[in-house]
């Protein structure tokens, strides 16, 4: 079973938001690294480009797959995180520890549509 943190965000396309402020950190939930496998590639957006909520904003790549990375939030990119171009494989060591972007929110109110970790649990529990 796939571990999931209190205090975290998390979208159904499986990434996760950690807030602070109005700033959103997101990367990818434990369950979304096991069912990927081995990450090689990170493709990420740009500083200052603009991300919708439920909209794709760059993918990962693993040996076995690519998935789309879908914004759970609206806002700014602020940062990337740069690490992941020469260490992808951070999303499988440490997916609660590494963001991929850091986005400064345009409608914080979007994170109520996001679930919380016991709510997230239970939506994997049912994949």
């Amino acid at each position: 079973m796939s571990k999931t943190i209190e205090g975290l965000y998390y979208s159904q396309s499986h990434e996760w938001v950690k807030v602070e402020g109005n700033t959103a950190f997101v990367g990818i939930t434990d369950y979304a690294q096991e069912a990927l496998g081995s990450v090689v590639y990170v493709d990420m957006p740009q500083q200052d480009d603009q991300v919708n909520a439920g909209e794709e904003f760059g993918a990962v790549e693993s040996v076995k797959a690519a998935s789309d990375l879908v914004s759970p939030v609206s806002g700014t990119v602020v940062d990337v995180n740069s690490g992941l171009e020469d260490s992808p494989s951070l999303l499988n060591e440490k997916p609660y520890g590494t963001w991929i972007i850091k986005v400064e929110m345009s409608e914080p109110s979007q994170l109520d549509n996001l679930m919380d970790a016991k709510a997230y649990a239970e939506y994997c529990e049912n994949l």
